[in-house]
């Protein structure tokens, strides 16, 4: 006997045998128990989601002498004649070969004609969509008013190819993509009937692999199985061409450090082991989508498909980079996937992967916001890990950058008002007392906000009227302390009252000095910009 794929071997019979669309398969039972059957039916999702098989199942169910609960029996003689395509009654059409409108000219004579042995004729027509328009036409009339011993069902990856008035004479059903978990499990139990091992991790990446169709993990699970009954992630990943986890988790570390020659040298292994640029591309996008994943969805279950082993080296991996650059990637990464398939594979791949690799080479907009936060960072004499890209915001001219809040006159705690005379501060002029010991708040600071601790370096602090003055020429600071997101003035506020005992507002420091614009680095930057074409 020859062998027989294992997706078909296992494709199921009946509604219930259908894995992962109850929400569908439940109302398909309920009708034909009741009997209310319809005569036009949509089946639309992706491929391999169960859209034909349950099509062949309907076929049966309405046509089977003995159903039970909904089901097909899958005993009676029309069941057997349906399973075995001898039943004349049930007719198949693949519309992207019978497309013209004389195809279907031809399909309205013939279902004029009573069913030759079972109760309705079953028109299956597979990929609906790709119908020329006078076949749509041709098929309009017939689909709204059917003899009523025929049932049309179609099916269709791409429903939105459908004219809607196709669309409005069909009860439509939408499958949805399988749930790995499910596909997995499905998986084992297949295995376990062919008498082969496979291993956890190897069902869930197969299950990856697949994207939600069934037909296709049940594909690569035949194809690993030529490989020996015992079946574990390094066999899947050789079938599939796939590079693996341990070098998705190499390649993003080479990204993350600037390690341009690793990168070509990892591509130039895969490529030698003949592992698909295209494909390889796609995993790396599919794995800094699940950094992007680790750094944003907070809890214990989140929306990525791997091992328990996979998904802590995930967890300490992606606090390496930050949720901007993480994007700034994705992006670089998916315009290369749109230009892979007329290219040079490997060169493009190449690259990529230098661009990822060396910053300056980026001119997306979030690299570039990124390399101007360095800039200023450079430029104002900071470290440039005090500057996080998450954590940057437009910066304000020096006309509005000003930091005022409620209530200046009065602490927000009421208290004893700290003096000229008090031991953390010093007398100055206008009735201004300097925080002598403001290089202690700085300190707090560093562990509850390296980034303002950095900004504030070289600052100095004076309280006067219950406000606490901050005197620091770094224009970054007053672009921080005016954002949005309060956490930089509480976190100063939270430090001045560790150390001072008391909480106070801020404001600026506007004693006069012989300070101006010109001193400032970075509007001297802004001026020299100004004699270039930029």
């Amino acid at each position: 006997m020859a062998y027989q794929a294992l997706y078909r071997k296992y494709r199921p019979k009946t509604f219930s045998d259908v894995c992962g669309q109850e929400h569908i398969t439940k109302i398909l039972e309920s009708e034909i128990e009741s009997g209310k059957i319809g005569h036009a039916y949509l089946f639309t999702g992706t491929r391999g989601t169960g859209k034909t098989t349950c099509a062949k199942i309907l076929s049966r169910a309405v046509n089977c002498e003995n159903p039970a609960g909904g089901n097909p029996c899958g005993e009676c003689a029309m069941c057997r004649m349906i399973l075995s395509d001898e039943a004349t009654d049930v007719v198949e059409i693949d519309a992207a070969s019978n497309n013209g409108v004389d195809n279907i000219r031809e399909l309205r004579e013939q279902v004029v004609f009573s069913p030759a042995v079972a109760k309705y004729r079953v028109y299956i027509i597979d990929e609906v969509h790709m119908l020329s328009s006078g076949a749509f036409n041709a098929l309009l009339k017939t689909l709204e008013e059917p003899p009523e011993h025929v049932v049309f069902i179609l099916a269709t990856t791409e429903v939105h190819k459908l004219p809607a008035t196709i669309l409005s004479r069909c009860q439509r059903f939408d499958f949805r993509r399988i749930d790995s978990e499910v596909i997995a499990n499905r998986l084992k139990h297949v295995a376990k009937q062919e008498n082969l091992t496979l291993t956890d991790d190897a069902a869930t990446l197969i299950a990856a692999a697949a994207d939600g169709g069934m037909r296709d993990a049940l594909s690569i699970l035949d194809l690993c199985a030529g490989t020996g009954d015992k079946i574990d992630e390094s066999a899947v990943a050789s079938v599939c061409s796939m590079a693996g986890n341990d070098y998705l988790l190499d390649m993003a570390d080479y990204i993350n450090s600037g390690n341009a020659d690793g990168a070509l040298t990892l591509v130039d292994s895969l490529h030698n082991s003949s592992v698909d640029m295209t494909r390889f591309l796609g995993e790396l996008t599919s794995h800094f989508r699940n950094l992007m994943i680790m750094r944003t969805v907070s809890g214990k279950q989140k929306p990525i498909v791997c091992s328990k082993k996979h998904l802590a080296a995930l967890e300490e991996q992606a606090a390496k980079f930050q949720l901007p650059e993480l994007i700034a990637i994705l992006n670089i990464l998916q315009n290369s996937a749109a230009l892979m398939p007329e290219a040079n594979r490997r060169a493009l791949m190449e690259m990529t992967l230098l661009r990822l690799c060396t910053p300056k080479l980026r001119n997306d907009p979030a690299s570039l916001e990124m390399r101007i936060a360095a800039l200023e960072a450079d430029i104002a004499g900071l470290p440039r890990a005090a500057l996080k890209p998450e954590q940057q915001k437009p910066a304000a001219t020096p006309e509005t950058a000003v930091y005022t809040e409620p209530n200046p006159e009065k602490p927000e705690q009421t208290g004893q008002v700290v003096t000229a005379e008090s031991d953390n501060s010093n007398p100055v002029d206008d009735g201004e007392a300097k925080v002598t010991n403001w290089q202690d708040i700085i300190e707090v600071l560093k562990i509850k906000s390296p980034l303002i601790a950095g900004v504030l370096e070289g600052s100095a602090a004076y309280i006067k009227g219950g406000r606490l003055l901050i005197d620091t020429q770094n224009t970054q600071f007053k672009t921080l302390v005016n954002g949005a997101n309060p956490m930089y003035r509480e976190a100063i506020k939270n430090a001045a009252f560790e150390v001072l005992g008391k909480r106070y507002n801020l404001g600026p420091y506007n004693k006069k000095s012989d300070r101006s614009a010109a001193s400032d680095p970075l509007s001297a930057f802004a001026e020299k910009l100004k004699s270039f074409e930029v």
